[in-house]
């Protein structure tokens, strides 16, 4: 009876340990104000509808965006009302959100930044992000492969950032291995379908004899198919977009456009990756690799249906 007690009071002395502490996930997104950003706010909510019902230790709460300061007051709020303890957030600014994540993570909150990267890497526990560097290498080994090395090629870029800067080197750093191809302009078009076509009009004028044209955007393809439709031009060998979007992707499956027969990945699902990934590491009271990358890689007939998304926006 002695040994027992002894062995008893052993036992107790040693700390249960307790089930993973229920995980409440605030999702902080831009709203759907193009077609990207239409596909990030589908796969997030799928990501609460499939994970939901999977964990019943999981909530999850999504906050969508207009602007860089409506995200800064949602971060308030999900701290302070809805009290969540983890955080996925696709900031709509880099600098302008660096602050109000840092203020959320100095209250013992995870978080996770998606894509566009904070200007102070301490305000996140983890980033989860596409391969930029593969998005711009991609296109540029597809481009100079189907001109044999020799040609005329124009760029379409998204906007003033370093994510922007990562696929443009990348870009450039395989055409210096092709003395033959010239790249004549790369300008700014904002990941956006009216100034791309607006850029692409500059460049039909400007530029009597081009082969290729890598628009770093499949909605920025859309604005330079039309562009090229109107000059009724012909020389133009290889359009290249960018991401993945279903429209481009059902074109490269239909085979209805001799240009347009490739893509590279970079798909808004990784929003459901990076939700998916946070949540069930939380679950576990386990942290996340400071670096995660979701690998962008080659969309042709071959593989195309395996990137095709019919019910996502984008």
């Amino acid at each position: 009876m002695v040994l027992s007690a002894v062995a008893a009071a052993s036992f107790a002395a040693i700390p249960v340990l307790a089930a993973a502490e229920p995980v409440h996930l605030g999702v902080s997104i831009p709203a759907a104000t193009h077609s990207f950003m239409g596909g990030i706010n589908y796969w997030a909510n799928q990501a609460k509808k499939d994970l939901e019902k999977e964990h019943k230790d999981l909530k999850i709460t999504i906050k969508t965006a207009a602007n860089a300061p409506e995200q800064a007051n949602q971060l308030q709020d999900l701290s302070t009302v809805s009290k969540i303890n983890a955080l996925v957030i696709f900031p709509f600014e880099s600098a302008a959100l660096t602050k109000p994540v840092a203020q959320v993570k100095a209250k013992g909150t995870y978080v996770t930044v998606v894509d566009r990267g904070l200007t102070d890497t301490s305000a996140q526990d983890a980033y989860v992000a596409g391969d930029n560097t593969a998005f711009g290498k991609i296109p540029a080994e597809y481009i100079a492969k189907k001109l044999g090395g020799k040609g005329n090629v124009v760029a379409l870029r998204g906007i003033p950032t370093t994510l922007d800067n990562e696929r443009m080197d990348a870009f450039n750093s395989v055409l210096k291995n092709y003395p033959d191809i010239k790249l004549l302009d790369a300008k700014y078009a904002n990941w956006n379908r009216d100034d791309a076509f607006k850029v692409t009009q500059d460049y039909l004028t400007r530029f009597k004899d081009i082969d290729a044209i890598w628009a770093a955007d499949d909605d920025m393809a859309v604005g330079v198919l039309k562009a090229i439709e109107q000059a009724k031009r012909n020389d133009i060998k290889v359009i290249f977009g960018g991401a993945g979007a279903k429209g481009m992707v059902k074109t490269i499956i239909d085979g209805k456009d001799k240009r347009i027969d490739a893509d590279v990945s970079y798909s808004p699902k990784f929003i459901y990756d990076a939700i998916k990934l946070t949540a069930e590491a939380r679950l576990k009271g386990e942290k996340l690799p400071a670096t995660t990358i979701i690998p962008s890689v080659l969309i042709t007939k071959e593989n195309a249906k395996d990137f095709y998304h019919p019910d996502s926006p984008f």
